[in-house]
């Protein structure tokens, strides 16, 4: 049997079975699942997020896994919370997207596979990177409060003192 991937900052990257899958998505409302599963996108400045400045992390909506943190986040006039880089570069998985004509940089749940949204090389230094991602695709959690483990991987606690 082999052992579970885990990230850098001890987070379980393994996968939901099939039947932590179907719970997780029947959590999701319409517009989560249009976006989370099929890839959608949400209409710009409306996300709940976009003007979020607290800190805390980010974490997906679908399995709870921590994508970014408040201090990477920076307004990029796009109309979707933006990031510089993610939390932990393991969370985070680049696929090349050619819909709708165009070259684009795909990102992805780690864990689950989730569409989070895409990453273009425009962003501020010191990546010069910037994390367009839905608001719906996310969850944020303030400092001081338990991650979600929907998953009951026990590694919530894993960014304490983050």
């Amino acid at each position: 049997m082999s052992t579970p991937a885990v990230s850098p900052s001890g987070f379980s990257l393994s996968a939901p079975d099939p039947e932590e899958r179907k719970r997780l998505e029947a959590d999701l409302s319409r517009e989560e699942a249009e976006v989370l599963l099929h890839h959608g996108t949400e209409a710009p400045f409306c996300g709940g997020l976009l003007d979020q400045k607290d800190t805390g992390v980010y974490c997906c909506r679908l399995c709870g896994l921590p994508l970014f943190q408040h201090r990477t986040k920076f307004e990029s006039g796009t109309g979707w919370p933006s990031f510089w880089a993610p939390i932990d570069e393991a969370h985070v998985t680049a696929v090349r997207d050619t819909s709708y004509g165009m070259l684009r940089i795909e990102t992805t749940c780690a864990r689950c596979g989730s569409h989070q949204g895409h990453v273009f090389p425009d962003g501020p230094p010191p990546t010069r990177l910037r994390y367009c991602i839905n608001s719906v695709s996310l969850e944020f959690v303030p400092d001081g409060a338990p991650l979600r483990d929907p998953l009951g991987r026990g590694d919530n606690k894993a960014l304490a003192g983050a």
